[in-house]
């Protein structure tokens, strides 16, 4: 029963037979893969057609976009038929001035046309945007290689060419030098140079000193001012010929302080523009602070036997045999540093010029103030006679960029690595300066500098030797200098500075100041007197 029942049940546990696929499916399969591979191709070759063009370089392939074509890199790259122009077209004009200079005119004519044709066609390339072809470069880069041969077989060999650019390339280096050497001239002529609207200006300041009797008055009742002497004020002392320049730093340092009555401005000008100082500084007022006017006449202590520098001057005028080279050169007295100045050196005569007074704090007539000086006096200055802000930055504005270390009696007496410092906004100790007797230091090294060889011309070489071991350095924000030279100053450097300085040939009263300095010293022109007004100032 058993094994009857197993028998059934066997063709249960038998493998199954494969069915097969109708027809018509195998078609309908087909017909799907015919359609899918024409799609494929046809999606393919759309890829293809709107591909970026391919340049092969060796091995190497890289992918050009229209779009971002460099024609920097076309002038540099040595395969390209722009840099190949490029060449050609430099050594043609280098054969254009062997030609001029062997009388070959045609050949010069020739190869400056085609010199003009390979600039215009690499101008063309550049504008477009575009790789210079082979047809477009090939007839210019043969004629120039010809008309480069044809140079060469004049005889315009390598070693000509490479002696006449010399020559050449000295010629414009001299010339190069005395274009400098005269912009430098002609700058600080257009520096020393009064602009007519402040002659204008000097002018009807003097008319009014003529003119009004009452001035004249008042101006001799002043100097009789207590004030004028008194060391518990603050006081400052400004030598210049120069009206809006010196009004510009009295108002501008009034305008800043918190106690403007308690200033007192020390001003010296010459015998020229004494008047119009005066009437200036009398019919304005200044927020009650005092200023003295003095004549550089008026020190008869300042002659010919005590300072060697008055000496050479006076000399320098008798030997002129007439009237009109004297007059001439008493004006370059007074405005030429070459001869220099004596306002200019007027700073070295401060105990001198106020006698009575422990502490001055001395302004350059070129500076603008935008703080309280008045903290000045404060600083303690440890004995010595100057306090000023240093300018030496690694190796420049030492001692030996301003003096000829190669006198002995420099290089055995002063170290070359000093620190240089600025003149131009300085407290002086005058109780420390006659204890040093600094005055006479001074009359000393302007002897010992009488043929020049110490240094040249200036203020600055003979303060850093009669100064030098009584200079206190000051914090850097009191006094920022370059304003009259360098465009690129930090404006946050400039907005903390207590004192700016005008410091080089553009003077901000001059058309060749630097534009962006400038309003920072118009603020404190008054526009609105009427003499400035009718000068056309504004």
């Amino acid at each position: 029963m058993r094994g009857s029942e197993m028998r059934r049940r066997a063709p249960e546990y038998r493998r199954q037979s494969r069915r097969r696929l109708p027809g018509w499916i195998w078609w309908l399969v087909g017909i799907f893969l015919v359609v899918g591979l024409m799609l494929f191709v046809l999606h393919h070759n759309q890829k293809e057609q709107f591909r970026p063009p391919v340049i092969n370089k060796g091995s190497e392939t890289e992918e050009v976009s229209p779009e971002i074509f460099n024609f920097t890199e076309e002038l540099l790259s040595s395969t390209s038929f722009a840099r190949q122009l490029a060449d050609q077209m430099t050594l043609a004009k280098a054969y254009v001035i062997l030609a001029k200079e062997h009388g070959n005119l045609q050949l010069a004519w020739e190869l400056g046309s085609q010199i003009r044709n390979s600039q215009r066609l690499l101008s063309q390339g550049a504008v477009s945007g575009r790789a210079i072809t082979q047809e477009e470069a090939h007839p210019i880069i043969t004629r120039l290689a010809q008309l480069i041969y044809k140079a060469q077989d004049s005889h315009y060999d390598i070693s000509t060419t490479m002696v006449t650019l010399k020559s050449h390339a000295l010629a414009l280096e001299e010339r190069a030098k005395a274009a400098v050497v005269q912009t430098a001239e002609f700058g600080q002529l257009a520096a020393e140079s009064l602009p007519k609207n402040i002659h204008c200006l000097t002018v009807k300041l003097t008319e009014e000193w003529l003119q009004n009797p009452k001035l004249r008055s008042r101006s001799e009742e002043h100097r009789n001012s207590t004030r004028l002497v008194d060391n518990n004020l603050y006081h400052f002392c400004v030598f210049s010929d120069n009206v809006l320049a010196t009004s510009v730093v009295v108002n501008s340092t009034v305008s800043n302080a918190n106690h403007p009555q308690q200033l007192v401005f020390h001003v010296v000008t010459d015998r020229i523009n004494f008047g119009a100082m005066s009437t200036w500084f009398l019919i304005n007022d200044f927020k009650g602070c005092t200023v003295e006017v003095h004549c550089i006449d008026e020190f008869s202590w300042l002659n010919a036997a005590s300072s060697s520098l008055v000496r050479r001057l006076s000399e320098m005028e008798t030997k002129g045999s007439s009237g009109g080279l004297k007059t001439q050169e008493r004006e370059i007295k007074f405005h030429n540093p070459k001869f220099v100045s004596l306002l200019n050196h007027l700073r070295f005569y401060i105990p001198q010029i106020l006698p009575n007074l422990e502490k001055v704090v001395f302004l350059d007539d070129d500076v603008v103030v935008q703080k309280d000086l008045t903290q000045l006096f404060s600083i303690e200055l440890h004995g010595n006679v100057i306090g000023a802000v240093e300018t030496c930055l690694e190796s420049f504005h030492r001692y030996h960029k301003y003096l000829n270390f190669s006198q002995p009696i420099i290089s055995s007496k002063i170290d070359p690595h000093t620190c240089g410092w600025a003149f131009g906004m300085n407290i002086f100790d005058l109780i420390a300066w006659r204890k040093a007797n600094a005055t006479s230091l001074y009359h000393y090294w302007q002897e010992q500098n009488a043929d020049q060889l110490l240094w040249r011309t200036g203020t600055l070489p003979v303060g850093l030797l009669t100064f030098y071991g009584l200079m206190e350095p000051l914090d850097r924000r009191w006094h920022v200098l370059g304003l009259g030279y360098d465009v690129d100053i930090d404006d946050r450097l400039i907005e903390s500075a207590a004192v700016v300085h005008y410091n080089g040939n553009m003077k901000p009263w001059l058309k060749l100041a630097i534009h962006r300095y400038k309003s920072i010293w118009e603020r404190h022109v008054n526009f609105s007197h009427p003499h400035v007004r009718e000068c056309m100032f504004h």
